[in-house]
């Protein structure tokens, strides 16, 4: 009996993997239906607060909320400054506050009390991290957040967008999963009637913005992107000025995944060149 050769036996599965890479690619291509414009009145977002803006997500988010003509006031607070939070100081947008205890926000209840959204991108990878700290980081500091702002706040209507991820489930193996779903809960749970609506986004890869990306988060980036299963971080912030300028279509506790957040970014886009 004669065996295929090693050489055919490889490349059977690398065949199949194109072949399922271009089905899933062209039906992503096919079927992106685009949101409709926003027909009532727009949401107030003139002025916003990001917090874990010296990251990968959060360093887009700013730089969305720098390019927004909406949004006048940006209020950074972090634990050390970047780049483009000092680029946002020399604009007068950006007001940076350095803050170190993200158990007690008592020291930025100033900061905090007139902002319409807040955008979180606090987060560590769970690599070489022990649970108990991972939950604090990734639960505790959004959840300590929320109590303190919905007090201090002027506002009548509060949206705070958390940087959540995709493929998370109570029951799984993962720790890092079963804490990010422990943090929607918790943060959703919060927010059930009172003043604040909680919009969680659940991103696939996150490719960093053209001035932070290497050359192997680009290849990364472009691979992923073609199926929907990556966004640049700088759709996230533009997501999140879309969604709350769209907060009375959304509740709180609503989810996007990777396509949701391309397509609020997309209609984003478009809202802001029509307005040109």
């Amino acid at each position: 009996m004669k065996f295929p050769r090693l050489r055919t036996v490889l490349l059977i599965p690398v065949v199949l993997f194109a072949l399922l890479y271009v089905v899933l690619a062209f039906l992503r291509a096919t079927h992106d239906e685009p949101l409709s414009p926003i027909t009532g009145p727009v949401g107030a977002q003139s002025t916003v607060a990001i917090f874990g803006a010296s990251g990968t997500a959060g360093d887009g988010i700013l730089k969305a909320a720098l390019a927004d003509p909406i949004v006048s006031e940006v209020h950074v607070i972090t634990r050390r400054t970047t780049p483009r939070i000092e680029e946002g100081m020399r604009s007068g947008k950006v007001r940076m506050t350095k803050h170190m205890d993200y158990l007690d926000y008592s020291a930025v209840h100033a900061q905090i009390a007139d902002v319409d959204a807040v955008f979180w991108a606090i987060g560590t990878s769970s690599f070489g991290v022990d649970e108990k700290t991972y939950g604090i980081i990734h639960v505790d500091f959004p959840l300590r957040f929320v109590t303190e702002w919905i007090d201090v706040s002027s506002r009548p209507n509060l949206v705070f967008h958390y940087i959540s991820s995709s493929d998370i489930s109570d029951d799984s193996s993962m720790m890092w999963a079963r804490e990010k779903v422990r943090a929607e809960k918790a943060l959703t749970g919060f927010a059930k009637g009172k003043k604040l609506k909680v919009i969680n986004y659940r991103p696939d890869y996150i490719g960093p913005t053209a001035e932070q990306a290497h050359l192997g988060q680009n290849i990364l980036y472009w691979f992923f992107a073609p199926v929907g299963a990556a966004v640049r971080a700088k759709q996230i912030g533009q997501a999140m000025i879309e969604v709350t300028a769209r907060k009375s279509q959304f509740e709180n506790g609503d989810k996007l995944g990777t396509i949701g957040i391309i397509k609020h970014s997309d209609a984003y886009e478009r809202r802001i060149a029509t307005s040109e």
